[in-house]
């Protein structure tokens, strides 16, 4: 896959963000030319970019700009032949206080993406969905016919960009192939999602303050997810389908606090923070991945486990602890 990119024109939305800024690495490594679009800003931050290597960065295109602006999307698509749209405002709290916002980054952006695309010819776009588009598992394990239910504004946002997509390729042919990861984690996650908030309450404090400990999870490394998107890129004969990433092994957050305690080696105590608990109905309470139509379409399989994971994060963690204001809510 690597020889596949060389000199291959590629845009990255959402570049700065966390699975943005290691799928743009792992790209420029294989020999992509790269545009990455990021979110802009007056003091020209390119988000989790400026924790890349710095000769890696100086090879990219930086392009400033917001998912809602139709024109600065389409001058950043174009020329391209490969698009990841991973632009999004992600946060589930964010979205309960400010939904209109969440929408229209979500719903509008990728309908710019998909316009662009669409006008534009690309060769691929490899689209980004959520578990989250999910709800509450109506099943043991979740496939990607599972239906799907918008629990929270964020996830509702992300149902209508998925059907949107669909929508583009069934009346438009445009060549997108959706990806669906499960809550990914690893090095440079901020501590709105929920393993770097265990880990750094576990290394900097005496209490640990989590939301709803009985949900459940399916986490997956962001190295593998990186590899998701690739192989959703050049697989073959897989435009207009979606593909679950998840590991398809569970865990509650409970018992993940636990494993972490116990790998971070400081005696932490567990306290459920009301603060920190959604809504009841728009609480998810279990995400499992099936995850067997992608490794049979796409061959693709994560390959890091949980506890590998979880001490590659916490090691890294431990080296940029002064980047996290630990203990502090995130939305």
């Amino acid at each position: 896959m690597e020889n596949f990119w060389a000199n291959k024109k590629v845009l990255v939305t959402g570049a700065g963000g966390f699975i943005g800024s290691h799928l743009t690495e792992r790209l420029v490594e294989a020999g992509a030319s790269v545009r990455a679009f990021v979110r802009y800003n007056s003091r020209a931050d390119p988000g989790l970019l400026r924790m890349a290597a710095p000769e890696t960065v100086s090879k990219l295109e930086l392009v400033g700009g917001d998912l809602r602006d139709a024109d600065a999307i389409r001058k950043a698509v174009e020329g391209c032949q490969f698009v990841f749209h991973l632009g999004a405002l992600i946060s589930i709290p964010y979205s309960y206080l400010h939904p209109v916002e969440v929408s229209e980054s979500n719903f509008i952006g990728t309908l710019n993406v998909l316009l662009a695309c669409h006008d534009l010819g690309i060769q691929r776009l490899i689209h980004t969905s959520t578990s989250e588009v999910y709800g509450t598992a109506l099943t043991p394990m979740i496939d990607e016919s599972h239906p799907l239910q918008g629990q929270s504004p964020y996830s509702a946002s992300k149902i209508g960009a998925d059907k949107l997509a669909e929508s583009f390729h069934c009346a438009y042919q445009v060549p997108v192939v959706t990806v669906r990861p499960f809550n990914t984690y690893g090095p440079r996650q901020s501590a709105r999602a929920v393993i770097p908030t265990i880990i750094t309450q576990a290394i900097a404090g005496n209490t640990i303050h989590l939301g709803n400990l009985s949900a459940i999870r399916d986490f997956t490394y962001v190295d593998d997810t990186v590899n998701g998107f690739l192989c959703a890129a050049v697989a073959k004969d897989v435009e207009g389908c979606t593909f679950n990433l998840g590991t398809g092994e569970a865990v509650s957050i409970g018992d993940l606090s636990a494993r972490i305690i116990q790998k971070v080696g400081n005696p932490v105590q567990v306290e459920v923070d009301a603060a920190r608990l959604r809504p009841q109905k728009s609480e998810v309470r279990r995400l499992l991945s099936n995850n067997s139509l992608a490794r049979e379409r796409l061959d693709w399989s994560p390959l890091v486990g949980l506890d590998d994971g979880l001490e590659r994060t916490i090691s890294w963690i431990k080296e940029n602890l002064n980047h996290y204001r630990v203990g502090i809510y995130e939305l």
